[in-house]
């Protein structure tokens, strides 16, 4: 199969001009990326038959396809339901542990609609931290053939944890008492009791790590402090045998730092990874909000990669990611958007705007925030390095995959086009993005999605979700009686004064006897 994408303005990666340039594809990889490849004498159709298809695209920008490279399909069917939480407030509320186990139906759906938003937003790859709870292969496979399906590269890591937030969560244990402790999850186990998750899942990865262009793994502990230091260890051994990345949270909120002083080796979560032997490129963090500037360096300097998610991190309370910091340190930099109930879209073109504009306001105004130029290089090539798949797709050159994104030129958000990356990154909102192509593949043409018909996706949620919004409510209903007992484990953290501050507003390093942002 050949395709030829005729006049486009090229933007092939985030550090170069576009270019006037046709883009020839070939059994989904990108072949050439020269102007005149419409003439079957140029010189790169030598030998070559006509392109089995033509796409206009004289009034596009043609851009590499987006990484979301921090992403939870599980909970795409609980976008709209919360008002802003703290972080352990929310995962209560929102995460499939303390739900009933999901019909098929549902896992399909979810699956589809969360793939259906990535692509129209222009996202070609996402990283699936999928809480399959309880944990089954034929849900496994049910998952990986929807991707499949609709045409979405994936990186597919089962997310699992260990460790029950009484463990996790500072001062939880003693302000919950044991006789209500059972209301802090569904009751369901992530394997059969007596049985090792990793085990499980590596077993699950290893009987499926065939040659696919769209589907690979990854490893996906839940965080650090959420697993068992042996288990850490034994990640890493799993992840050198099965050649797969490992991505994990890591710092999202300020109580995590508390924990950490209280329980990890050198009271830092990043000693704990590194005695584990998990430091380095292999790995990815999601969030560091509250990375201190030792850990900063540390993670840096070992090449391990940090996925930063603003916008989920806004609604989730966390606070603001050190990203001048990190830029300053040289940390290898992706991006992600996060759940939908905590960020409630897959739109990194938010994302991108927020990676460059909350530092201008959160930090020392008289250092320059990320350009343009470097929110969306971490948006695609950042997050392919950080994903395993560098080299491979994050750009549009010869020899890579042709996951590309045309974007139509008359949309208002892009005219007049006085910089082609400052208004993808500052104006862009997903809207002018017409047709996105994965392998090669049109998954997304004229704005329509291409294997499935979105109205019918619509009704089959509409009839699905009765049912999954009286669960919700059992949960929350369940959590109600010990909610005051959280909120005052979350005071008792935030009475413990530590050295960072990752808030907009008085620092209180700056001002020791505040807390919080309070009026000088």
């Amino acid at each position: 199969m050949m395709l030829l994408i005729q006049g486009a303005l090229v933007l092939a990666e985030a550090a170069a001009p576009p270019q006037r340039a046709d883009i020839l594809v070939r059994e989904g990889r990108i072949l050439a990326v020269a102007p005149g490849l419409d003439d079957p004498a140029h010189p790169a159709r030598a030998g070559l038959p006509p392109p089995d298809r033509v796409i206009d695209a004289r009034r596009r920008l043609a851009m590499p396809g987006l990484v979301n490279a921090h992403y939870h399909s599980h909970d795409v069917l609980l976008k709209g339901m919360f008002e802003p939480l703290p972080l352990e407030q929310w995962n209560l509320l929102a995460l499939p542990p303390g739900y009933p186990r999901r019909p098929r139906e549902e896992l399909r759906l979810r699956t589809l609609l969360g793939a259906a938003e990535c692509l129209r937003s222009g996202i070609t790859t996402v990283q699936d931290m999928n809480r399959l709870h309880p944990f089954d292969e034929d849900d496994l496979d049910l998952v990986l053939d929807c991707y499949r399906q609709v045409g979405l590269r994936v990186v597919f890591a089962p997310h699992f944890s260990e460790v029950p937030p009484t463990e996790t969560i500072p001062f939880l244990a003693d302000c919950v008492p044991e006789a209500e402790r059972w209301r802090l999850s569904g009751g369901l186990p992530l394997v059969p009791r007596g049985t090792d998750a990793l085990d499980r899942i590596a077993a699950a990865i290893a009987a499926r790590q065939t040659p696919d262009g769209l589907v690979s793994f990854a490893l996906g502990p839940s965080a650090p402090e959420r697993v068992r230091p042996a288990t850490l260890r034994r990640i890493a051994d799993v992840s050198a045998r099965l050649g797969i990345p490992v991505f994990t949270h890591l710092y999202e909120s300020r109580a995590t730092v508390v924990h950490a002083r209280h329980a990890a080796p050198e009271g830092s979560l990043v000693a704990q990874l590194r005695q584990a032997g998990l430091l380095g490129p292999q790995l990815a963090l999601a969030h560091c909000v509250w990375l201190s500037q030792a850990e900063i360096e540390a993670v840096a300097q070992s090449g391990t990669h940090v996925v930063l998610n603003p916008v989920g991190n806004l609604k989730t309370r966390s606070g603001i990611a050190p990203v001048k910091a990190l830029r300053r340190a040289g940390a290898a930099l992706a991006l992600g958007a996060d759940n939908c109930s905590c960020s409630d879209s897959q739109n990194l073109f938010q994302v991108m705007k927020a990676f460059c504009t909350l530092p201008a306001v959160s930090d020392d105004p008289d250092e320059d925030p990320p350009a343009a130029a470097d929110a969306l290089q971490a948006a695609t090539e950042g997050g392919a390095r950080a994903l395993g798949l560098g080299g491979q797709v994050g750009a549009i050159r010869p020899g890579m995959r042709a996951d590309i994104v045309l974007l139509d030129l008359t949309d208002p958000c892009l005219v007049p086009l006085n910089s082609a990356v400052r208004q993808v990154v500052f104006a862009e909102s997903g809207r002018a993005v017409r047709t996105v192509l994965v392998e090669g593949r049109v998954v997304v043409e004229e704005g329509r999605l291409v294997a499935f018909d979105e109205a019918t996706l619509a009704e089959e949620a509409a009839a699905l979700m009765p049912a999954l919004r009286a669960d919700a409510d059992a949960v929350r209903a369940r959590l109600a009686p010990i909610f005051p007992m959280v909120q005052q484990a979350n005071s008792r953290a935030w009475a413990e004064k530590v050295p960072l501050w990752r808030y907009a507003g008085t620092c209180p390093v700056c001002a020791p006897g505040r807390l919080r942002a309070e009026p000088a």
